[in-house]
């Protein structure tokens, strides 16, 4: 299932959150508050001065720690909604399977949720979904050595799967049952390790990995499985204003270039008919 052109300052924050670490990204003003507070174009946050993400690390390019800083192409978009509303983005570290409940949106410890998160209707019951900014695919990455050609070969094979996600899901939909890693970094080093033989993930987790040459040296993309996913941001059911301020950063970064910048810093080669979701509401 990685920040900005030219990006602003990101400071690694020593906090340690009940959920996990909490990052800071941006560099926007804060009024010192600690009580939500309204943002511009009314939208109201969890806490005054920031933009509250919740997110679950690590899933590069998404997400991830790099250099003591969480970046990402999720982290540069939202950047843009951060900037918008006059304030900075946190990032909080969370459990994935949050994502799918609502729940920290919910209790009110993060204004929005951005995860690499796949919009299904299940999770459409909980959440409030931004328009669709990302097109996945599923790939299958086997060791060159398994024999693995295809999705049809798994059969009989040990594979790998992220836990709670639409990978593992259709992989189960489809017959087999994979072993669960809590992280995409989980499922590689398990697929590294012998621990499996081949892996289903999103297809960017992998053109990332197999850049390491150590790497496609020795694993190789057996299929590529179009399920038709696409990636949205989420919000509490309900909170209006700050889909739509979502939603307009969204469009703003691809009606000026900054999308496709971001796209190519952070996936690779842009291809607007394969990476770019049609903007219509979710």
């Amino acid at each position: 299932m990685n920040t900005v052109l030219g990006r602003r300052t990101r400071i690694l924050a020593a906090t340690t959150a009940t959920a996990g670490m909490l990052f800071v990204a941006g560099c926007s003003s804060d009024d010192g508050g600690s009580g939500k507070q309204t943002a511009a174009g009314g939208v109201t946050l969890a806490k005054g001065g920031q933009l509250t993400t919740c997110t679950h690390l690590p899933y590069p390019p998404f997400q991830s720690e790099i250099d003591g800083e969480v970046q990402g192409f999720d982290v540069a978009l939202i950047d843009l909604v951060a900037k918008d509303l006059g304030v900075k983005q946190k990032i909080l570290d969370t459990p994935f399977e949050n994502f799918k409940t609502g729940a920290f949106l919910n209790s009110g410890q993060c204004d929005l949720a951005a995860a690499g998160m796949t919009i299904t209707e299940e999770r459409k019951k909980n959440v409030d979904f931004s328009d669709p900014y990302f097109e996945a695919t599923q790939a299958v990455l086997a060791t060159k050595k398994s024999g693995i050609g295809s999705f049809a070969d798994l059969k009989g094979k040990k594979l790998g799967a992220q836990a709670q996600t639409t990978g593992e899901e259709y992989a189960q939909g489809k017959g087999l049952d994979p072993v669960s890693f809590e992280s995409s970094d989980a499922v590689l080093n398990g697929l590294r390790t012998g621990q499996v033989q081949a892996v289903v993930i999103d297809y960017p987790v992998v053109q990332g990995w197999l850049k390491d040459k150590a790497n496609a040296d020795a694993f190789k993309v057996a299929d590529n499985v179009n399920t038709g996913e696409e990636y949205g941001f989420t919000v509490k059911k309900g909170n209006t204003k700050l889909l739509a301020a979502i939603n307009k950063a969204l469009k703003e970064a691809r009606s000026d270039g900054t999308y496709k910048k971001l796209y190519e810093q952070w996936i690779g080669p842009y291809d607007e008919s394969a990476a770019s979701a049609s903007p219509s509401a979710s």
